[in-house]
């Protein structure tokens, strides 16, 4: 047993003397004699044999570490864990949070690269340097840069996660700032909104006023007709989209009716002739057994942002548990704010598995979800790294079908997107209203998109991406408050592809009309901070997009906030229909009145044409019958857009948070029904040329 270290006084620590030197650098084994630390622990008692055959075996088919899976399934203590490591590789234990490391020697390999790599540059005895390390395995490959930066080093032990925290304890700073800044400043909102640029709003929103007043009518012909326009292109986007959707529904229906046949067919030839192979009588039940196989089976990481989450902790752990995906491959990480004491008080009260950890973030200049996942990703394990909310319960073998995708798409597949829906959709009208919306964004409008080749404005949940391509694009903007839908963009424009993967992520729907609001204009103060900020230099966005993906982003974003700001404009027209006085009344023809009305009739059609189909893809039959009550749903909106341009010029970083944990998914009035003839997942069209 090692004996204990000498506690440090704060600063820089001193070096070791040499006869302390000698206890944490013994002689190495060579490689040709080191034992096996299956071996180790079974001699040593700590590992039974047989635990030992079935780890060997899990481990000879995933990217993951012997202790990983015996830590995983409470095979052993992670303390056996370390004094195995340590017979094994000849190497003594430190602890690094008792004896801090020397902050120099950090710096020089930097505080992002400790995290990554599990090396920690502990301090300097003599000639030498010991690195400690949680990957003793993957010391070789590291040992002839370390080399070069350090001179002679030495390895030592120490637990993965307490260098997390020895490099936090001490870096933590330099991570927040690094995390706020992430994202190039062109591509950015944090400087975006100055004082200067705030008045100027201000000026502007002031002389709109006094342009209302002075010439009344030019300008609500102006509106008019720009609502009118974006109306009717909003209108031609949901009815392409539904018309994809009803045809990948025909083709699915075909291609089970082909397979019904099929199995007719080879259960006459067997009577006949004897059984014939699946293969033979079934060519297309191969496609699944076609798919490229995966040799190891990689570590997935995924963040799971908390903030103020008194309810929902022990139902997270549940529905996490679920998952079917080997959970010694499984990194969740519980991202929490240094300040958020109801949430620290509630996950101490948790009993947490071996494979999710909590990841605290220090305060910074600003609080936003988008900062914290981009500090938590510097502590990620995974190649693949995902998103849930706290109150999320997916699929429980989601994490298979986007470890399957990204195995089959090419390196600029970067995204996966899952699908939203509802646990709670019961609830009341709200609720029903919100499962007919999600399910109208999810089942039809994004593959209608991804079908267009435009870009896929993300949602803030059951996002997947290759940890490469993202630090590529620089994570999340820290001051966009729908930092989702930016990110989507900034793929699309650095040339990486968003698509969607067949599995869904159930959460807690608002069910409550403040809130609703205060959610929804934080999603539409976003939409409007990101249209601005990539509308900075819109010739390179062009160049960026093309001409197809540029008009498609106008729409999406552009189209969508004139939408909700000028709705009670086009409301306004019912008025001229039901014979009732309006201001334009007197100018327009009685031709104008009726396609206006007729415009509005058939951009109702298609409403309920969207919510019909997505209710049916979402397999929530019995919402459908709620679908036409979207008509006094959306008003709310509205409401929420106003919010927003005010919270634009006052606060525009200002994270309104969502309460969560007050429904759960045992409480579901309305659960989905499974739809047999449910679309494939839909891929995006090349771009046009």
């Amino acid at each position: 047993m090692s004996p204990q270290p000498q506690r440090s006084v704060a600063g820089a620590a001193p070096a070791l003397s040499e006869s302390a030197l000698q206890l944490v650098t013994p002689e190495h084994p060579p490689e040709a004699e080191r034992p096996r630390l299956g071996k180790i622990l079974v001699e040593s008692g700590a590992l039974d044999p047989g635990d030992l055959l079935k780890a060997l075996s899990m481990q000879a088919r995933e990217e993951a570490r012997l202790g990983d899976i015996l830590l995983a399934h409470s095979m052993i203590t992670r303390p056996q864990l370390m004094a195995g490591l340590a017979q094994q590789w000849g190497a003594r234990i430190v602890d690094p949070l008792f004896e801090p490391p020397d902050p120099r020697l950090v710096d020089r390999l930097s505080p992002e690269r400790c995290l990554r790599d599990g090396l920690l540059p502990w301090r300097r005895g003599g000639s030498l340097t010991i690195i400690v390390t949680a990957r003793p395995h993957f010391f070789a490959r590291h040992q002839e840069e370390l080399t070069r930066l350090f001179g002679p080093v030495v390895m030592a032990l120490a637990q993965e996660q307490e260098i997390y925290r020895a490099v936090q304890q001490i870096r933590a700073k330099d991570l927040v700032r690094k995390a706020e800044t992430k994202v190039a400043e062109p591509l950015s909102c944090r400087e975006f909104l100055t004082r200067r640029k705030q008045r100027v709003l201000i000026a502007l929103c002031t002389a709109l006023v006094l342009i209302s007043l002075a010439a009344p009518a030019a300008l609500l012909a102006l509106l008019t007709v720009w609502a009118v326009v974006t109306l009717v292109l909003q209108m031609a986007l949901k009815a392409a989209a539904t018309t994809f959707a009803w045809q990948r529904l025909r083709a699915d229906r075909r291609e089970r009716h082909r397979r019904t046949a099929a199995l007719e067919a080879a259960a006459q030839a067997a009577q006949q002739t004897g059984p014939l192979p699946l293969a033979s009588a079934l060519p297309a039940f191969n496609s699944r057994r076609n798919r490229p196989a995966i040799a190891r089976l990689p570590v997935v990481s995924v963040m799971v942002p908390l903030f103020r989450e008194e309810h929902i902790a022990s139902h997270l752990v549940r529905r996490l548990s679920r998952l079917t995906y080997p959970k010694e491959l499984l990194d969740v990480c519980l991202v929490m704010e240094a300040s958020d004491d109801t949430t620290r008080l509630t996950l101490s009260r948790t009993h947490l598995p071996p494979w999710i950890r909590v990841i605290t973030v220090p305060r910074g200049a600003v609080q936003t979800k988008p900062r914290a996942l981009n500090y938590a990703l510097e502590f990620c394990r995974g190649s693949i790294v995902g998103v849930w909310d706290a109150e999320d319960a997916p699929d429980p073998d989601q994490i298979h079908k986007v470890v399957q995708r990204f195995h089959e798409r090419p390196p600029k597949v970067a995204c996966l997107q899952g699908a939203l829906d509802f646990y709670n959709a019961g609830t009341n009208w709200l609720s029903r209203c919100f499962a007919v919306e999600y399910a109208s964004w999810f089942r039809v409008v994004l593959p209608g998109l991804a079908r267009l080749g435009w870009p896929i404005p993300l949602g803030g949940t059951t996002l997947f991406f290759r940890r490469e391509a993202l630090e590529n694009i620089g994570g999340w903007d820290a001051h966009n408050v729908t930092e989702d839908a930016d990110l989507g963009m900034r793929l699309v424009r650095l040339g990486y592809r968003t698509e969607l993967v067949q599995s869904t992520t159930f959460e807690e729907a608002n069910c409550r009309a403040l809130p609703w609001v205060k959610q929804r204009s934080r999603w539409l103060k976003g939409y409007a901070l990101t249209w601005a900020v990539h509308m900075r230099k819109p010739r390179q966005l062009w160049r960026d997009l093309g001409a197809w993906r540029f008009a498609g982003f106008q729409l999406l974003f552009l189209g969508a906030l004139s939408q909700f700001i000028l709705a009670p404009l086009l409301w306004s027209f019912w008025l001229v229909v039901l014979g009732l006085w309006h201001p334009v009344a007197a100018v327009l023809p009685g031709w104008a009145i009726w396609t206006l009305a007729g415009t509005f009739l058939a951009s109702e059609l298609v409403n309920i044409a969207v919510g019909l189909t997505g209710t049916r893809l979402a397999g929530h039959l019995a919402l459908r019958k709620w679908v036409p009550t979207l008509h006094f749903y959306y008003p709310l909106g509205a409401l929420a857009s106003y919010k927003a341009l005010w919270e634009i010029v006052t606060k525009p970083f200002y994270w309104d948070k969502t309460t969560h944990g007050l429904h759960h998914e045992d409480e579901d009035e309305l659960a989905p029904v499974l739809v047999l003839d449910s679309p494939a997942p839909v891929s995006p069209a090349p771009r046009p040329a």
